[in-house]
């Protein structure tokens, strides 16, 4: 059983004009395949999902923002309390969406309405237990399967956004590596291409997606009500 205990209650919930605040994360981590079918890295991500209580969709870890914490804060605790993972939370917002709670589907009222901040989790640690495991499962899962799993248009919004960033966040760490590689000696270069593909050495770095992926301040922030 967890030592740790999951906030109840929203007596310390944040609102703005009568919509509650919520925070959350898109939990993720990446694979080291060097297998040719996963070399490409949006396939070696992958991101963490988790079970609705009482509902067998999978929905990215998030919750109420509380008086009393950052909206990282609430971020980071909502990761540990529904999904048992610590990690590296990437400041910048993915982006914010309003949204509707599920349990609140009446488009005429305020009742029920959320904005939601999301930010990327570089998963460094995944606890045995947590708070919320008796009611949560939590699953590892592709990119491409993720999509699949959304049921809400906006989280497959953010998850598009969410992919864009982390390949543009490890374009610096691919290219330091090419310019490693091309200070070195030639006969080093070519002793460690060997098992290699001929163009690997002078393969340019490609961080962009093949899909068009929209960066925040790209799209406009709009409601987007469950369905």
């Amino acid at each position: 059983m967890s030592a740790l205990l999951a906030r109840t209650g929203r007596h310390r919930q944040r609102y703005e004009n009568n919509v509650r605040l919520v925070s959350g994360c898109i939990p993720y981590r990446i694979r080291k395949d060097t297998n040719e079918e996963t070399n490409e890295l949006e396939n070696r991500i992958q991101v963490l999902m988790v079970s609705s209580p009482n509902r067998t969709d999978l929905v990215f870890p998030k919750g109420g923002w509380e008086n009393d914490e950052t909206v990282y804060e609430a971020a980071c605790r909502e990761a540990i309390e529904e999904a048992g993972v610590k990690g590296i939370l990437r400041e910048v917002p993915l982006g914010i969406w309003e949204f509707r709670s599920k349990s609140k589907q009446d488009p005429c009222t305020l009742e029920g309405g959320c904005k939601g901040f999301m930010f990327a989790l570089k998963v460094t640690e995944e606890l045995e237990s947590w708070p919320e495991q008796k009611n949560r499962d939590r699953k590892w899962l592709s990119i491409k399967e993720a999509f699949e799993s959304c049921r809400y248009e906006w989280m497959r919004e953010a998850l598009g956004i969410f992919l864009g960033v982390v390949e543009e966040d490890k374009r610096p760490e691919m290219q330091e590596q090419m310019m490693e590689l091309s200070s070195m000696p030639v006969s080093e270069v070519v002793a460690d291409c060997t098992m290699l593909s001929s163009n690997c050495c002078s393969k340019p770095v490609n961080g962009q997606h093949n899909g068009v992926i929209p960066f925040p301040w790209q799209i406009p922030l709009k409601g987007l009500p469950l369905t």
